[in-house]
């Protein structure tokens, strides 16, 4: 792990800081930062409340990333995984069985190869800005329709996705009109089907000149 890494972790424990922000740091593996890796050290850093590892090259995540539970802004854009994992964002305490990360307020997933969403990702209740454009995505798990993601306060980027045809419809209608069908029990009829099927993914885009937005994640829904 390099110098100015080590620093960033430790004055993260040290300090209690809110905010870490590991950017374009190069990261190919979590281990080169044990305060996220090792539990031991992630309780630690228990007033994280935004964590940023956008453009790094992490093709796996820890589960100890679900105990930052104050964790209220998670960027995990182009970070070039292919699986999001239900026991990574949405690790189950077996006592009581209640889902970590339920705080998160934002959580980017865009420009990855993400071929699924876990249906967990309802359990985040508090969600008001969810990024998934630029994924291998082609169908929404239907306890997406769980969260509140119309409105003029929240954010939900999809584009770029090769979306099985029905979906791909709704999202000419709008946002609004995606989360209707999702929620219907059609599309969860469809969904079951389409599933059991098990379709081989789409192809991986190898094309490393996409476009990366350094914009902020503060766009609207129209």
């Amino acid at each position: 792990m390099s110098k100015s890494l080590k620093k960033i972790v430790e004055e993260s424990r040290d300090k209690n800081v809110s905010e870490v922000d590991m950017s374009d740091r190069g990261i190919s593996n979590m281990l080169d930062v044990p305060g996220l890796f090792v539990s031991a050290n992630i309780s630690e850093l228990k007033n994280l409340e935004v964590l940023n590892l956008f453009n790094n090259q992490i093709e796996e995540l820890p589960t100890q990333i679900s105990g930052l539970q104050k964790l209220k802004h998670l960027n995990l854009g182009y970070v070039s995984f292919c699986l999001l994992a239900e026991y990574i964002l949405f690790y189950k305490n077996y006592s009581s069985q209640s889902a970590k990360l339920t705080k998160l307020h934002i959580l980017s997933l865009r420009d990855n190869d993400l071929i699924s969403l876990p249906k967990e990702i309802g359990e985040l209740i508090q969600l008001k800005e969810l990024h998934i454009q630029g994924n291998r995505l082609t169908v929404l798990p239907p306890e997406l329709g769980n969260l509140d993601l119309t409105g003029p306060k929240q954010v939900f980027k999809a584009e770029n996705n090769p979306w099985v045809t029905p979906i791909a419809d709704q999202f000419q209608l709008g946002v609004s009109h995606v989360f209707e069908y999702v929620r219907s029990e059609t599309y969860k009829y469809l969904y079951g089907r389409h599933m059991q099927a098990n379709p081989e993914p789409p192809k991986k885009n190898n094309d490393k000149s996409k476009k990366i937005s350094r914009k902020p994640l503060a766009a609207k829904n129209k």
